[in-house]
C-alpha cells in the first residue's frame, strides 16, 4: 500500500511538474520572409582617386530604391554606400533604411563586394519602427545588376531580388 501511495504521488509530482514546463514555456517565433525586387539610382556621391593602382577609388553615394515585395507591398529605400574599388572590384558597406507605405521602417547594415558589373551583400537588419519594432534577422541581396554607367552620372543604376528574413517579438 505504501509502494502504491508513492508511485501514486510520483506520478502527480512528475505530471505536475511537466504541466509547469510547458505552461511556462514560450513558443519559438517562426522566422517571416519578405522577398522584392529593386530598381535603384544614385542621387549623389563622390569618389577619391587613390594613387596606389590606377582606377583604385574610395568613395560614398546615396542611392534610392523603388522596391516591390512579393506580397504586393512597396516601399522607398535610402542607401549609404561606402565603397572602395579598383577596376571595378571592391568591398561595400552600406546602410539602407526601407521605409513601407504605412510609416513602419526597417534598417539594415549590409557589407559585400563588387566584380565588375554585378555585386552581392548580406547583413542584418538592425532597427525597425511602427509594425517592425523589435525587428531581427537578416537582409540578403543575392545578385545586384549594374546598368552601364551613363554620362554625367555619378554612379550606376542598379537593380536586383532581395530576401528579408526575420521574426518580431511576442505581441
Amino acid at each position: 500500500m505504501t509502494t502504491r501511495r508513492f508511485l501514486a504521488g510520483l506520478a502527480i509530482t512528475g505530471i505536475f511538474v511537466i504541466g509547469i514546463g510547458l505552461a511556462g514555456s514560450v513558443p519559438q517565433a517562426m522566422a517571416e520572409t519578405l522577398n522584392y525586387k529593386f530598381l535603384s539610382h544614385v542621387t549623389s556621391g563622390q569618389a577619391f582617386p587613390i594613387a596606389d593602382a590606377e582606377g583604385h577609388f574610395v568613395g560614398l553615394n546615396v542611392r534610392f530604391s523603388a522596391m516591390v515585395f512579393d506580397n504586393g507591398e512597396m516601399a522607398w529605400n535610402r542607401t549609404i554606400v561606402l565603397y572602395d574599388r579598383a577596376k571595378g572590384e571592391g568591398s561595400l558597406d552600406q546602410y539602407g533604411t526601407i521605409n513601407f507605405q504605412d510609416g513602419s521602417t526597417i534598417l539594415t547594415r549590409t557589407k559585400g563586394g563588387t566584380a565588375g558589373s554585378t555585386a552581392k551583400v548580406t547583413g542584418e537588419i538592425i532597427h525597425g519602427t511602427g509594425r517592425f519594432q523589435g525587428i531581427k534577422g537578416t537582409s540578403t541581396i543575392p545578385l545586384i545588376k549594374f546598368f552601364p554607367l551613363e554620362k554625367g552620372e555619378t554612379g550606376a543604376k542598379s537593380f536586383g531580388d532581395g530576401i528579408l528574413t526575420y521574426t518580431l517579438p511576442p505581441k
